[in-house]
């Protein structure tokens, strides 16, 4: 099986998915990924039907496109110039099967992702994506508009970067009934709290998570919850099809936080985590929450440290289940898309069977 990807955005995450790839030649059965096309706003626009070379491709993230390698194929087509519209055109070519949504968007529209992916899907295209505002936007629409054109849309690594949660709510844990979740979901908030605890300058302890590539130039979405309000978003419209939108999750971050609370939590034996939660009640609607909980030393998510994400499930057969592995990293990342790939080809040749 064959999947043409059209890569939209060349950061961390996508440069990571063409190292994979590069990486996992000849160890995926029969499933054959190319990169047909390629879009950035800092690069241009690139794209070969055939399919683009690997190492030419990782060559680009410094040189840009105007190189010999990718130039010496005369079916390669490369372009300066990108704008909506060329982008819009490359994610509907007819030599493109899926789009993996990279770029940077804007938390509070969803933009410019959320286009790509509805024009995407309104051509039947699949759709990957490690982006959070679509989905916690516009999760529903796009599901049925992918739907409606016989495509799918995948988002695993929008929640905890390459660690399978969503995954798991829909394979190892069905038969379970989840009826609430509480999750460490961001990194960045979780380095800064054990610095604090170790007893770092909270502006000192943010610095070097920035240093370390953790935190944005800007980490307010991090430090401030907004990051995990999406994703509480996401999981809870996954488990339960709940309609919530970021205003139906009342979020506050780390930055409240005093070194005398982190000292007196430390002197009871606990510790301070930025939990973001929702639990179903039993007349089916949905509570959810993002805040600083003070824990206890025997909480599963007490000793999750430095960038690890955890969520833990509340099950009916199970009790609780508690899930934990990386929460950032390009390549971590790009695997959750490479795992979304390697499910939809799955799907695809059971779809082909019962055809």
């Amino acid at each position: 099986m064959t999947f043409r990807l059209a890569l939209i955005g060349f950061g961390g995450v996508n440069q990571g998915l063409v190292s994979l790839l590069k990486a996992k030649q000849g160890k995926l059965g029969d499933l054959d990924i190319r990169i047909t096309a390629l879009a950035d706003l800092r690069l241009g626009v690139v794209s070969n039907p055939q399919g683009l070379d690997l190492d030419a491709l990782l060559a680009t993230a410094d040189s840009g496109f105007a190189t010999d390698a990718l130039r010496s194929d005369p079916a390669t087509r490369i372009s300066k110039h990108i704008d909506l519209a060329a982008t819009l055109e490359l994610v509907t070519a007819d030599y493109v099967d899926v789009v993996v949504e990279a770029t940077f968007t804007d938390p509070h529209t969803g933009e410019p992702a959320l286009s790509h992916c509805r024009a995407a899907l309104s051509h039947g295209k699949h759709v990957i994506t490690t982006n959070k505002g679509p989905i916690a936007l516009a999760q529903q629409s796009l599901t049925a508009l992918a739907a409606a054109n016989g495509a799918a849309i995948k988002y695993e690594g929008a929640v905890m970067s390459g660690t399978p949660v969503l995954r798991q709510i829909g394979t190892t844990l069905r038969g379970c009934e989840i009826n609430g979740f509480a999750g460490i979901l961001n990194g960045t908030s979780n380095f800064v709290l054990e610095r604090l605890a170790q007893g770092h300058d909270f502006d000192a302890a943010v610095r070097e998570a920035q240093q370390l590539g953790y935190a944005e130039a800007d980490p307010s979405a991090d430090l401030g919850g907004g990051d995990v309000q999406l994703k509480v978003v996401i999981l809870a419209n996954t488990l339960w099809q709940a309609g919530l939108t970021r205003a139906d999750v009342p979020c506050r971050g780390i930055t409240g936080l005093t070194s005398s609370d982190i000292q007196a939590a430390q002197a009871a034996g606990r510790s301070w985590r930025l939990v973001g939660s929702a639990t179903r009640q039993p007349d089916g609607s949905v509570s959810a929450s993002v805040e600083p909980r003070e824990l206890p030393a025997g909480h599963p998510l007490a000793a999750i440290g430095g960038v690890t994400n955890a969520i833990t499930f509340d099950t009916d057969v199970l009790g609780g289940v508690t899930i934990s592995g990386p929460g950032a990293g390009r390549v971590e990342t790009a695997f959750a898309v490479l795992s979304d790939l390697i499910e939809l080809a799955e799907q695809t040749r059971g779809q082909e069977v019962q055809a």
